[in-house]
């Protein structure tokens, strides 16, 4: 069965507006609330991360209080901080605050052991980032980001021309908001930071995600080729359909590693694996749907819909020399 992408294409758009616009909304919240698009963990921001785990003698605890938590917090000058408790019964309680020195940190666990009941000494974590090297992160971070779509545009406009590159970015950006909106919800609704590794997660989606348009854009170039005189649109569709099968499998396999790793993997490694998924489905989707008709879009209204014969089969003999 052949998909006509091409024909629905106001509805591939309008979902991927959609996306985007549920994405930004809850940037502009988070903006709101805590000063930034995402809320920033402690790599980017500096201050202390505190989590204890207390232990449970019986076998019906109940779950700790945020409320109870932040009252001892209060007491010490920290009504500020960040509380999440975390764990599957709700014994683990995570705080983060300013920068903390080793007798402050101590003395809040001794006040939280005296109100919540023992702690499990085992459990417990204290991490510190200085304020300077949190902003250091974030900008080595923002700029390995722009370094890599300047270097997208470079490649393929040498590869392809330059309608090719500015649409894949267009295809980035789509990317990398929707993956960003999820976790601008996440953080609104259950505190989810994002850290370097976000970071990571991000280049990670963008290389995956060009690969997949640079699939779709030679197969719709080599159509250009072999079929001079037929209209974009029709080649368009079917150097999305030739690359479908492929595209859908390489996908799909990788995701499979990527749900163990959420369902089964650490703390840290599950909302590294979840940015993955969210961020590889969007490539697709915008590769597909979005980066192949925006291109027939553009040719059409630039009168470039129906290639020259000429300049067709100049273009071989080009990349030959």
């Amino acid at each position: 069965m052949k998909l006509h992408i091409i024909q629905q294409r106001t509805l591939w758009w309008a979902i991927s507006g959609l996306l985007i616009l549920v994405s930004l909304l809850g940037m502009g919240i988070s903006w709101q609330r805590v000063g930034a698009p995402l809320l920033p963990g402690l790599d980017f921001v500096g201050g202390t991360r505190l989590q204890v785990t207390r232990l449970c003698t019986t076998n019906t605890c109940e779950p700790l209080e945020s409320s109870v938590v932040r009252s001892v917090l209060a007491e010490q000058g920290l009504e500020t901080s960040i509380i999440q408790v975390e764990g599957d019964v709700g014994q683990t309680v995570s705080i983060r605050t300013r920068n903390l020195t080793v007798d402050e940190a101590s003395e809040l666990r001794d006040s939280l052991e005296a109100e919540i009941g023992p702690l499990d000494p085992s459990a417990t974590q204290i991490d510190s980032v200085g304020p300077v090297i949190g902003r250091q992160l974030f900008a080595s971070g923002l700029l390995a980001l722009l370094v890599s779509f300047a270097g997208i545009i470079a490649y393929l406009s040498l590869r392809f021309q330059l309608d090719y590159a500015l649409f894949a970015i267009v295809a980035l950006f789509h990317d990398v908001l929707v993956t960003m909106g999820l976790f601008a919800w996440l953080g609104l609704l259950f505190q989810v930071e994002v850290n370097s590794l976000f970071i990571v997660a991000l280049l990670t989606i963008v290389g995956f995600s060009v690969n997949d348009t640079v699939v779709i854009y030679d197969r719709i170039r080599e159509n250009i080729a072999l079929n001079p005189g037929r209209h974009i649109d029709d080649l368009v569709d079917d150097g999305v359909n030739q690359t479908l099968a492929r595209s859908i499998n390489t996908t799909l396999t990788t995701i499979l590693s990527l749900v163990a790793i959420v369902l089964f993997g650490g703390e840290t490694l599950k909302f590294f694996a979840l940015a993955l998924i969210v961020g590889f489905l969007a490539g697709s989707y915008s590769s597909i749907f979005v980066a192949s008709t925006m291109l027939a879009f553009w040719r059409e209204r630039t009168g470039n819909a129906i290639a020259p014969v000429a300049a067709v089969e100049a273009e071989p003999a080009d990349e030959a020399s």
